[in-house]
């Protein structure tokens, strides 16, 4: 019980501080750092001197204007788009499959594990697995392609530059596609039982009460899931960078690869690295600006303007009568 005259909410500020101050280390203060840098002429490894440019927008007009940069833009949305679309659906289908109590599934938790496994295994050792899995001229791929008579000579599949997004693009789907189930198997437990009780007396088959009760009330995580999808699938680098280094011919380059190259290789530019990243930093806030806007509850800010509406309409009708509001 709180005691009179203490107050234990204190504890809280001063539980939070170590968080507070690694955030501003390591987090808060770099991100300054490196916007500070985007509008200077920051060269070279090592470099502790630099002064801003005459035009100060001068690395950001070079950034857009690098044909590079545009395709890292193209490649990086067209690999998200190509990997969250199946992704989410699969994590759907999985999450009515384990939450309708009808299926009576044994063993939950052991499936759930084997698909949760892949997003635990780091992106080092998935990059060199499917590297081996589409080695020429030898690998399991093409020893399955000649097995089945499909190809008679082993085939360079990283050469060719569709075939190398479509296994980026399934490589991120498989290695997201269990952590976002996950995510909405929570939200699915978080709804109300009392709802799909009702649904089931008034005798709605499942398929009925997941696209009327379970998606409907899946709103709100389903937006999480979007953003935050967007936000990792457009700072993609660890599986571009590590199995084809943005490659053939770029076709894999993504836009955190390109600012990585930016930065460490060729001419250190780090503050064109820094424009970059700005730039990664203003889509990624537009996009996800659009997305809320585009999913907002439109019930629900229709229902504030007209609780706000009703409110004014009263303290207008208290002050006509001379009342007190």
């Amino acid at each position: 019980m709180r005691r009179k005259g203490v107050s234990y909410a204190k504890y809280g500020y001063i539980f939070s501080i170590p968080f507070v101050l690694a955030y501003l280390a390591f987090n808060f203060l770099p991100t300054l750092y490196t916007l500070i840098l985007g509008f200077t002429d920051m060269k070279g490894l090592g470099k502790t001197d630099f002064k801003f440019l005459d035009d100060i927008f001068q690395n950001f007009k070079l950034i857009l204007r690098n044909p590079s940069f545009i395709t890292s833009i193209k490649n990086t949305l067209g690999i998200w788009i190509a990997n969250f679309i199946p992704q989410i659906l699969l994590a759907l289908l999985l999450t009515a499959w384990f939450t309708n109590n009808r299926n009576k599934i044994k063993g939950q938790g052991f499936f759930k594990v084997v698909f949760y496994m892949p997003n635990i295994i780091t992106a080092a050792t998935i990059a060199i697995l499917f590297d081996a899995i589409f080695s020429y001229p030898t690998g399991p791929m093409n020893s399955l392609f000649q097995f089945f008579g499909l190809s008679e000579t082993p085939i360079f599949f990283l050469i060719n530059k569709n075939t190398t997004r479509g296994i980026v693009a399934f490589i991120q789907f498989w290695m997201w596609y269990g952590n976002t189930m996950i995510v909405l198997i929570a939200g699915v437990l978080g709804i109300n039982p009392e709802l799909f009780e009702a649904s089931e007396i008034d005798g709605a088959t499942s398929r009925q009460t997941f696209f009327n009760v379970t998606l409907p009330n899946l709103r709100t995580i389903l937006l999480y899931t979007l953003i935050t999808s967007l936000i990792g699938g457009l700072s993609m680098y660890d599986i571009p960078r590590l199995f084809q280094n943005g490659g053939p011919d770029n076709a894999t380059l993504t836009i955190t690869v390109f600012i990585y190259n930016q930065a460490f290789q060729g001419s250190y530019l780090y503050n064109r690295a820094a424009a970059a990243s700005l730039l990664l930093f203003i889509i990624i806030a537009l996009a996800s600006s659009f997305i809320f806007f585009i999913l907002r509850d439109k019930d629900a800010i229709a229902l504030r303007k007209m609780e706000k509406k009703l409110r004014k309409e009263y303290k207008k009708a208290q002050k006509s009568k001379g009342g007190v509001v």
